[in-house]
């Protein structure tokens, strides 16, 4: 199977028309006044991925984008720190490689066969980890990212309906067009089965994204060859890179990506109503440090009045929009 028959790019951005700008504008209407990093996050780039993921329906974009600010608010996926889940990244389960595809995606490699730890809530936070950490480092011409998953030594011990299930529901429901392609790479006969089962929570946008690779057939592994450079694909992935994962290195990855991830939702960026990176200006040390220290003082204080002008329990004007009663967005 060619790469033409595998799914959008993600890098194929066609201008707006006006009824679409139209319709941007409508939904952030439709939001109000949102505070600062919910600001940053709701770019017309991003309205536009729900509104894509609802076929260009405002009502339902609307409702679904209300939602993730809701999840947002309360998971602070953005705060999530290496330090916090460290101990789920120890075996190299899920990780961003060094290599990206030829479009610039992001690459977030899946060993299942790698699971070590049963806590489902521990498993899906550091999945949104990655998923941030991968969106992060996005070329500012692509919004997806691809997900290799290497099923070498997979056994059914290794994966849970429930984390299956979840980990389906805050791709779809919080990252909307975000995958551009889930590359299932050798997969067992015996997974067959729990994949029958699987489809059955996958919108139909997203199973079209799934594709099936097999390194003994020529015709699906063509994709690998199509997408990706195959000197810096890992060789478990019929590359020729024998570069692999390594938590002392990735840790130090990581823990540089959290500074850029504090960066980018600092105050100066949010305040960028352009919803693109800024980078403040470059401080020294000590005064990053006096700097961070007010500012976490700041953020305690008016957390909880943040939590009240976004009335979440319901009483409200404006902003009673955003939080509207749990329900799960229409597909």
């Amino acid at each position: 199977m060619s790469l033409n028959n595998s799914g959008s790019n993600g890098s194929e951005k066609h201008p707006l028309l006006e009824e679409q700008r139209a319709m941007i504008s409508e939904v952030r209407v439709s939001l109000g006044p949102l505070p600062d990093k919910l600001s940053l996050y709701c770019s017309d780039a991003c309205i536009r991925r729900y509104l894509t993921a609802r076929n260009w329906n405002v009502e339902k974009a609307t409702k679904m984008l209300r939602e993730t600010l809701k999840w947002r608010l309360n998971y602070k996926p953005e705060e999530i720190r290496w330090e916090e889940i460290a101990h789920e990244a120890e075996t190299g389960k899920i990780y961003r490689p060094n290599f990206v595809d030829k479009y610039g995606r992001s690459v977030l490699v899946m060993r299942p066969a790698c699971q070590n730890t049963k806590s489902t809530k521990g498993q899906i936070r550091y999945l949104v980890y990655c998923m941030e950490n991968a969106i992060l480092n996005l070329p500012t011409d692509q919004e997806q990212i691809v997900w290799l998953i290497d099923f070498c030594g997979f056994n059914m011990s290794h994966i849970s309906v429930k984390v299956t299930k979840e980990t389906a529901r805050v791709l779809q429901d919080h990252y909307p067009e975000r995958l551009g392609l889930a590359i299932l790479y050798n997969p067992p006969k015996l997974f067959e089965p729990f994949w029958k089962m699987v489809k059955t929570f996958l919108e139909p946008k997203t199973y079209d994204k799934v594709k099936f690779v097999y390194s003994d057939d020529d015709n699906s592994f063509k994709i690998m060859e199509d997408l990706f450079d195959m000197d810096k694909l890992e060789s478990s992935f019929g590359g020729n890179s024998q570069v692999g994962f390594n938590i002392t290195d990735y840790a130090a990855r990581m823990r540089e990506d959290d500074r850029k991830m504090s960066l980018f939702w600092s105050r100066e960026n949010a305040s960028d109503t352009s919803g693109q990176f800024v980078t403040p200006n470059t401080k020294t040390n000590s005064e990053t440090d006096s700097d961070k220290s007010v500012e976490e003082e700041e953020e305690n204080s008016t957390s909880q009045d943040r939590v009240e002008e976004l009335n979440i329990n319901g009483s409200g004007t404006n902003n009673e929009r955003l939080i509207s009663p749990e329900s799960k967005p229409q597909n």
